[in-house]
C-alpha cells in the first residue's frame, strides 16, 4: 500500500478516544459478507472496532454515530457499489472527513467491488445528480457529500481490483496488518508526547522478551513513587503488545477495585478474577466464587498465551488471587505488575513458581521535565516576561515527577506560582497519603519522625536516633523506601517536598489549634509558644531545637521551671546551638532552675545547658543516649540525691567513668567524655547506652508496676 497523505494538523483536542477504527459501509452490500469477515480479524488482533448495528433508515445520521467517529483513531471507509445512494453513509463520510481536518485524524479507503476513480469523478452508481433525483436534498448538503467524496478518493487506501490482491481473505489480512502498524504508530506519537517515555517502554520490553520461540511465563513489576507514570507505561506497553497474544486484559485500579469498607474484600477479588477469566478467555459467563479454579476453565487458561495487567497493586493476596499459582497462565504469557510497593514484587511468584524482574521508573532529569513543560506550556506562556524563572520554579518544586509537571498548566502564568505550587501539593499528597494510610503503626511513626527532623540527615545519624524511641528502624525504614516516601541519596535520608508537608500536616491535624497536644514538635514559633505559655501535654513525644535550621530565626527563652512537668510521653529532647561554637551563652535559659524532666526520656541532647546538674528527680533509667556539649554542667545529679551517686566534674575522668556507669544502670552502657572548654569536664559529655539494654530495662520496670510508655 502506499503511504498515506499527510493529515491535517489538528487545531483542536480530539475527544477522548474510545474506539480504534470506526467502519463506514453500506449495510446492504457487505455486512454479512466482507464487513463481517473484516470485524472478525480486527477483533483478533485486539483492535477495538466501533460498528453500528443499526440498520441505516432514512437519510439523518444517528447523533451517536457521531460521537463515535469523533472518538476514533482511524476510520476504515468501505466504498461498495451502493454507498453512494445512502445520505445516511454520505453524511457519515463528511463528518469523518471533518475529523481528518480538525483533529488530524486518520482516514483509510477501501474500494471494494468499485474503482477509485468512480468514487473520484462520481460516475456510475456514484452519479449523486442520478442517485438523488427524485429526492429533495439541499444543494448545499449535497455539495459537502460531493466534496467528501472527491477527498476520499484521493486518499491512499485498499482496492479489491488491485494485482496484489488474491482474494477477500488476502485483502483483510493487507488491511488488519496495516490498521495493527498504524495504530502502533499514532500510540507512539502520543507516547513521544509524554517525554521519557519511549525509552522506558523500550526498557521494559527487554525485561519482557517478546519472541517468538520463548515459552516462558515472565512477569515484570514496574514500581516507583505515586505520580512517577507506572500506569501510563503499562497502558502504552498493553495495546503496543497486545496483537501478539491470544487474549488479553488490563485491570485497572485493583487497590480501588478491591478494597470496600475500608479493608481487602475477598468477594470483590473474586469479581475482579471472574473479569480478568472472562476477557481472556472470551466468555462472559465465568463466575467463580472460589479460591481455586474448576478444571475446565484452568485447563482453557493454560492453553492460552495472554497478556495480563494488574494495575495499582497493593496488597498480596491481590497478587495471588489474580497471577497466583490457582491462575494457570499458558505458555509465552507475559504479567505486568504496577505498584508503589516493592516488598510485594520481592514475595510474589506468578503463576507455576516464576519470579517477578522489577523495573524503577526513575524520574524525569532536568532537560526531559523542561521538555515536557514547553510541549503542554500554553501559548502565552512563552512571552511572559518572568515565564523563564516561572519554569525553573516548576521543574525543581516537581522534582522530575510527570504527575507534578502536568498540573501546571492551567495555572502557569504570571503571578499564579503559588496556586501552582498548591495544585501541586493538593494533587500528590492525595496520591501518597494512600502509601502512609497502608502503613503499621511503628511505620507510619518512623515515617512522621523523618517527615518532622531527619530529611537530608545521614542515614547513620537518623538511625541512632530513631533507635533511641523506635522499634525495628532498619525494617521500617526499608518499607518506607518500597513504598516510595522515602529514598537514600549518596547516603542521606531524601523525602520529596510535598510528602514531607503531608507528614507535617499529619502532625498538626493531631490538634490544630494548640501545638502541646500535638506528638512531635519542629516548627519554630510551636516550639516557642509550648514552652514560653507551658502548655505541653502527655501527647508530646518529640522535640527538637536545632539552630542549622532555625537559622537566626531563633530569639532568647526564659523557661520556667515547670517547663516539662505535663510532658509525661517526653521521649526524645535535642537542642543544639550549631555545636555551641557561635554561642557564649544559653539561648534556652532557666533563672529559676528546672523542677523536672520526663522519665520518658530516651534521647537527652542539650548544647549549653544553663545549670550546673540535672534535676535530682530525674530518673533515666530508660535513657539511651545523653549529649550535654558546651554546658555549664558539673554534676549529672546534684546534693540532693545519695553522695554515692552523684558525679562531680572535679572528680570525673576518663579512668573513674565506673560511677556514672553506675548511675546509668549500665554495664552495657558506652561513654565517652571529650577534652572541652578549660575548666569544664563535661564540656563534651557524651553518654550512649546500648538500645538492646533499654528495651531489656523497660521490659523489668514493667514487671515491677511501671506503667507501660
Amino acid at each position: 500500500m502506499a503511504s498515506s497523505s499527510a493529515s491535517a494538523s489538528p487545531a483542536i483536542h480530539q475527544p477522548k478516544e474510545k474506539h480504534d477504527v470506526f467502519l463506514s459501509f453500506r449495510g446492504t452490500d457487505t455486512r454479512k459478507t466482507f464487513t463481517s469477515h473484516l470485524l472478525k480479524a480486527l477483533s483478533g488482533k485486539k483492535i477495538e472496532t466501533y460498528i453500528d448495528y443499526i440498520l441505516e433508515s432514512g437519510d439523518e445520521i444517528a447523533p451517536a454515530l457521531l460521537k463515535a467517529i469523533e472518538g476514533s483513531k482511524i476510520s476504515v471507509i468501505t466504498f461498495s457499489e451502493n454507498y453512494a445512494s445512502s445520505g445516511w453513509c454520505l453524511d457519515e463520510l463528511v463528518h469523518i472527513l471533518e475529523c481528518k481536518e480538525k483533529y488530524g485524524q486518520h482516514v483509510i479507503p477501501i474500494f471494494y467491488g468499485i474503482l477509485p476513480s468512480v468514487v473520484r469523478h462520481q460516475t456510475g452508481s456514484y452519479n449523486l445528480e442520478e442517485r438523488f433525483k427524485d429526492r429533495s436534498i439541499d444543494i448545499e448538503r449535497r455539495l459537502k457529500w460531493k466534496g467528501a467524496l472527491q477527498k476520499a478518493a484521493d486518499l491512499s487506501g485498499f482496492d479489491s481490483n488491485a494485482t496484489t490482491v488474491r482474494d477477500d481473505s488476502d485483502l483483510i489480512e493487507q488491511i488488519v496488518e496495516y490498521l495493527f502498524k498504524k495504530l502502533n504508530y499514532v500510540a507512539s506519537s502520543k507516547s513521544k508526547g509524554l517525554v521519557g517515555v519511549e525509552r522506558r517502554i523500550q526498557e521494559i520490553e527487554s525485561l519482557l522478551r517478546i519472541v517468538p520461540q520463548d515459552d516462558c511465563v515472565r512477569c515484570v513489576g514496574i514500581w516507583g513513587m505515586g505520580g512517577i507514570g507506572k500506569t501510563t507505561l503499562a497502558d502504552a506497553l498493553y495495546h503496543r503488545l497486545s496483537s501478539h497474544f491470544d487474549g488479553c486484559c488490563f485491570l485497572a485500579n485493583v487497590r480501588e477495585a478491591s478494597w470496600a469498607d475500608g479493608k481487602l474484600s475477598k468477594g470483590k477479588l473474586y469479581d475482579l478474577r471472574n473479569k480478568l477469566l472472562c476477557k481472556l478467555l472470551g466468555n462472559e459467563s465465568i463466575d467463580i466464587q472460589s479460591k481455586t479454579i474448576d478444571s475446565t476453565t484452568a485447563m482453557q487458561l493454560s492453553r492460552r498465551k495472554v497478556l495480563v495487567v494488574l494495575d495499582d497493586v497493593n496488597d498480596l493476596s491481590q497478587l495471588e488471587m489474580l497471577a497466583g499459582c490457582d491462575v494457570p497462565f499458558g505458555s509465552g504469557s507475559r504479567i505486568i505488575i504496577t505498584t508503589r510497593d516493592m516488598q510485594k514484587l520481592r514475595q510474589t511468584k506468578v503463576g507455576d513458581n516464576h519470579d517477578v524482574e522489577i523495573y524503577e521508573v526513575e524520574k524525569l532529569n532536568g532537560d526531559e521535565a523542561h521538555q515536557l513543560l514547553q510541549l503542554n506550556a500554553p501559548r502565552d506562556i512563552s512571552s511572559a516576561a518572568d515565564s523563564t524563572e516561572v519554569l525553573r520554579k516548576v521543574v525543581g518544586y516537581a522534582e522530575g515527577i510527570p504527575l507534578a509537571l502536568n498540573t501546571w498548566r492551567s495555572l502557569v502564568h504570571k503571578g499564579l506560582w503559588d496556586d501552582v505550587k498548591k495544585s501541586l501539593s493538593e494533587d500528590m499528597e492525595s496520591i501518597y497519603r494512600v502509601c502512609y494510610d497502608v502503613l503499621r503503626t511503628n511505620e507510619k511513626e518512623i515515617f512522621l519522625d523523618i517527615a518532622c527532623f531527619y530529611k537530608g540527615m545521614e542515614i547513620n545519624d537518623a538511625k541512632r536516633y530513631l533507635e533511641c524511641c523506635r522499634s525495628s528502624v532498619d525494617t521500617g525504614i526499608n518499607i518506607l523506601i518500597d513504598m516510595s516516601l522515602i529514598a537514600l541519596k549518596h547516603n542521606v535520608l531524601w523525602m520529596h517536598d510535598v510528602i514531607q508537608e503531608m507528614g507535617r500536616e499529619i502532625v498538626h491535624k493531631q490538634c490544630p489549634e494548640e501545638p502541646g497536644r500535638r506528638t512531635r514538635l519542629c516548627i519554630l514559633k510551636d516550639i516557642k509558644h509550648v514552652l514560653e505559655k507551658n502548655t505541653g501535654t502527655a501527647a508530646i513525644q518529640t522535640i527538637s531545637i536545632d539552630l542549622v535550621v532555625f537559622n537566626s530565626s531563633f530569639t532568647e527563652m526564659n523557661l520556667t521551671p515547670e517547663v516539662f512537668r505535663e510532658m509525661h510521653n517526653l521521649r526524645f529532647l535535642k537542642v543544639d546551638m550549631l555545636g555551641g561554637f557561635l554561642f557564649q551563652d544559653p539561648i534556652l535559659r532557666l533563672p529559676q532552675g528546672l523542677e523536672s524532666l520526663p522519665q520518658a526520656l530516651r534521647y537527652l541532647s542539650w548544647s549549653a545547658y544553663p545549670l550546673k546538674s540535672l534535676p535530682s528527680t530525674f530518673s533515666p533509667d530508660f535513657l539511651v543516649e545523653l549529649c550535654m556539649p558546651h554546658s555549664k554542667l558539673q554534676t549529672l545529679w546534684n546534693k540532693g540525691q545519695n553522695d554515692d551517686e552523684a558525679v562531680r566534674g572535679e572528680q570525673l575522668g576518663v579512668a573513674r567513668l565506673g560511677r556514672a556507669r553506675h548511675r546509668l544502670g549500665a554495664q552495657q552502657s558506652e561513654l565517652g567524655l571529650a577534652a572541652g572548654q578549660r575548666g569544664n569536664a563535661f564540656n563534651s559529655l557524651l553518654i550512649r547506652r546500648h538500645h538492646r539494654c533499654f528495651a531489656d530495662q523497660r521490659k523489668m520496670k514493667r514487671k515491677e508496676g511501671q506503667p507501660k510508655l
